[in-house]
């Protein structure tokens, strides 16, 4: 699934979202790493990041080659700032109708309209691929990200009070949030 689009910060600044490649390999992998240990809000420390830069190149490859799963690249200055992307939640016939979505966004680049652009680029593509339903998790904590899914039209359907564990304040409550496409 192919997607293009080159938008204008609050800064002035522009910023090109399109789908990440092989040769993005390190980059997100970096980008992974250092968004993962700037929030606890995210489901992974940087320290369990399984992946390889091999296996960051095979993803995007296989992300960039698939008809209803696309992994997003925000760039600035040459530089990913970003990631975004939808995942089937599975094949099977009664929920191939439903993506997961995730979001990350290097905390220097917060408040910008990135989290935004990229969140729009992967309902896009959601409604491209035909699914019917597009779901995430979000810290309830997180009040920035909760405002921004609002916004956009999720729907709160569930809370689970001991959701995350975190190294530095223990558990947190997630509430599960879903888009009508």
């Amino acid at each position: 699934m192919k997607y293009n689009k080159t938008i204008l910060l609050k800064n002035g600044m522009e910023c090109y979202l399109r789908n990440g490649t092989e040769n993005d390999g390190q980059a997100v992998l970096d980008n992974f790493n250092l968004t993962h240990g700037q929030t606890d809000y995210l489901l992974s420390y940087p320290d369990e990041n399984s992946f390889d830069v091999i296996q960051e190149t095979q993803f995007l490859k296989e992300k960039l080659e698939s008809e209803n799963e696309a992994e997003i690249v925000a760039i600035c200055n040459n530089t990913i700032v970003g990631t975004a992307g939808i995942e089937a939640i599975g094949t099977k016939y009664k929920i191939k109708h439903r993506a997961e979505f995730g979001i990350s966004v290097a905390k220097e680049f917060w408040g910008l309209g990135i989290g935004q652009a990229l969140m729009a680029a992967c309902i896009e593509c959601a409604r491209t691929a035909g699914y019917i339903q597009l779901e995430l998790n979000v810290v309830a904590e997180n009040t920035r990200a909760l405002s921004i899914y609002k916004k956009a039209g999720f729907i709160e359907y569930g809370r689970n009070p001991k959701g995350f564990y975190s190294r530095i304040s223990g558990f947190q409550e997630v509430i599960s949030m879903r888009l009508e496409l």
